[in-house]
Parts: structure tokens; sequence; C-alpha cells
């Protein structure tokens, strides 16, 4: 249980509500900050502004998927307010608080950092990012299925990438019945794409393996669809990059050269909201938990 933690859980948008269930089916006192437009009320969680008082009572900080953008504005689409978190507010928080987002960008990085304030950042988690693969891997699907005219099935498929969104995918487009093709930097993925009778080639050959592809599938966020790789592509192709902003692909020589081409990052939140909080609200839960025990152990 975490009975006796002040959570304070600032902004975010549906997948936050999975993890202030959670909290408070766990017994924390959990805080909401940047929820006054939520419709139905948590009981026994109390809202709030941001404030220095609230924020000094904190164990644990909870923040959006992307903590902050470069200027400390936190994501809150519950509220009508703009929240931002500032220099002043990490001057009263306690030296034993914790703060938990998804993946920070350098301006929350850096103001933890100044004040000695531990930030976990729970995507670059294995387990976690594992997890968030498989609603990736159907977000990805479904908008292949949205903007084709053709099945998946016996379509020729290619999935730039094999860490743990492009395996995810490849299975599941493999399960679908496509002919899947994946593109691989390094010789141990390359082996087990070959195991799993997937089709590998090596990314810096691209060009080489895009004459007759169906779906492009990028997830490495490097610039690799160029526009020598796009040129060479067919035109009924359609491209669908995964990768974190501004993601690896030419959009605009897609465009000129009429080839459909899409940014889906972020697809965890937008088409299985519920499972990808849960998968949140599990991990934090597990971490404080952890923490505790490690406490308990040393006293």
């Amino acid at each position: 249980m975490l009975t006796g933690i002040q959570a304070v859980v600032i902004g975010g948008d549906a997948r936050q509500l999975e993890v202030i269930q959670k909290f408070s089916e766990m017994d924390a006192s959990v805080t909401l900050i940047g929820f006054d437009n939520l419709q139905t009320p948590f009981p026994g969680v109390r809202t709030a502004s941001m404030s220095e008082e609230i924020l000094s009572e904190a164990d644990v900080i909870i923040l959006p998927v992307v903590g902050t953008d470069d200027q400390g504005k936190i994501n809150a689409v519950f509220s009508s307010d703009e929240i931002v978190l500032e220099q002043g507010h990490f001057n009263v928080l306690k030296q034993q608080c914790v703060v938990y987002t998804g993946m920070a960008k350098p301006f929350l990085r850096n103001i933890c950092t100044e004040h000695a304030i531990r930030l976990v950042e729970i995507l670059e988690r294995d387990d976690v990012a594992i997890y968030n693969s498989i609603p990736t891997a159907e977000g990805a699907i479904l908008l292949a299925i949205q903007n084709t005219d053709f099945t998946i099935h016996g379509s020729t498929c290619m999935v730039l990438g094999m860490g743990r969104t492009g395996f995810t995918l490849a299975r599941s487009l493999q399960g679908l019945g496509a002919q899947v093709h994946v593109g691989v930097r390094r010789k141990e993925q390359f082996a087990r794409a070959e195991e799993m009778n997937f089709h590998p080639f090596y990314t810096h050959t691209i060009t080489k393996h895009v004459a007759q592809v169906d779906l492009l599938f990028n997830t490495i966020p490097d610039r690799i669809v160029t526009a020598q790789v796009i040129a060479a592509m067919p035109h009924r192709a359609v491209i669908i990059d995964l990768a974190s902003k501004p993601g690896g692909t030419d959009f605009r020589f897609a465009e000129r050269r009429g080839i459909k081409a899409m940014l889906a990052p972020g697809l965890p939140g937008i088409v299985a909201p519920k499972t990808a909080g849960k998968i949140i609200a599990n991990c934090v839960t597990d971490l404080i938990l952890e923490e505790q025990r490690k406490k308990g152990a040393s006293s």
C-alpha cells in the first residue's frame, strides 16, 4: 500500500486518470493540479492550484508522459489554465521528493539536476517500453488500415528498427499475413529477424529494398527515410513514422512526390489511453513500493 505517501499529479491526459485511480486505491494522499475541468471527480482526492505550499508537501510528483516543454509548461487537457513549473517550485520540494514522468526535455532534466531532485523517466525502462509497444503496434496497424485501399494480408511491409516497438510491430504484421522486411543496424538484430522469418536488411542499404514496398513503418528517430529513399518507393506506398518528433522521414519531399506520409508518435495515449495509463500507474507504484522496501530493509 501507499499509505502516507503524498502524491501530487500535475496535468496530463486520460492516461493520468488511471494513475490517479491506482494511487487512490492504494491509499495514497493524492492532490491534483490542472484537473479543474475534470467531469467525474475521484472520491477522497483533492484538487488545487499550483502553489509552493502544495508542492512542499509532496513525496512524489507525477508529470505527464512528456513532462514539460522547453519553457516548463505542462500539458493539461483537463484544465483551461496554463500550468507552468518554475524555479521557485523546486526550491520548496523535499530533498527526498521524486519526480516521475514518461520522458523529460532538457528544461526538466536541468532543473531537477540543479536542485538535486531525483527524476525518473519511466519510458526509458525496458518493461514499460515493451508493454507500450503493444498499443503502439495496434495504433500503427489501425492507421495503415485507415489510409490504404488494400489488406495488410498479402502486402509488403517494411519496419525500420528492430527495437522494442519495431519487434512487436513486425511480429503483428507477420501475424496478419504480410510479407515483412525489417531494416536493422546490428548483426544480432539481423540474425534474430532472420530466425523469425522476417526479411532483414541493413538500413544503410534501404534504397535497394523499397521498390515494391506497400507500407513503411519507421521507428528510428534519425533521418532515415530520405528524399533518395522516397524517390525509390512506388507512389502507392504509405509511410507511417512512429519516431518521436520530428521523426525520421523527409515529409516535405514525400508530399512533393505524392506519397502519403504521417508522423504518429504517442500512439498509446491516443488509441488506448486506458491501457497506456495502467502501464504507467503500475510502473510508478511498483517503483515507489520498491523504494519503501529498500528503506525498510536498511532501517
